[in-house]
C-alpha cells in the first residue's frame, strides 16, 4: 500500500507550483513561502485537512529537563547577586 494517495500527492504538487510562482503565502502571517520543504509542508497539511490519505504529522520534540545540579547552582547565583547592596552616595 501506498504511503500517500494520489490525490494528496496531488495537492503537494498544487502547493509547490504555486512555490515556484510565488503566490504561495504561510499560516496568519502571509508571509511568502520560500523553500521548497515549506511549500511540501503545507501540502501535507492541506491534504490532511480535506481527510486525504496522509500519514501523520511526526511529534514535535521535547526540550530536555535541566539536571538538579545546573538547577542548584542557578540558585546560588541568584542568591549571591540579590545579596549585594551598594553605598549611598555622599554629597
Amino acid at each position: 500500500m501506498a504511503k500517500y494517495s494520489k490525490k494528496a500527492a496531488a495537492e503537494v504538487a498544487r502547493a509547490v507550483k504555486k512555490a515556484k510562482a510565488g503566490t504561495l503565502r504561510s499560516g496568519r502571517s502571509k508571509k511568502k513561502v520560500t523553500s521548497r520543504k515549506q511549500a511540501i509542508a503545507i501540502g501535507l497539511s492541506e491534504a490532511r485537512a480535506e481527510g486525504k490519505k496522509v500519514p501523520k504529522a511526526p511529534k514535535k520534540k521535547t526540550v530536555k529537563k535541566k539536571t538538579a545540579a545546573k538547577k542548584a547552582a542557578k540558585k546560588t547565583t541568584k542568591k549571591t547577586r540579590k545579596s549585594r547592596k551598594t553605598s549611598k552616595k555622599k554629597s
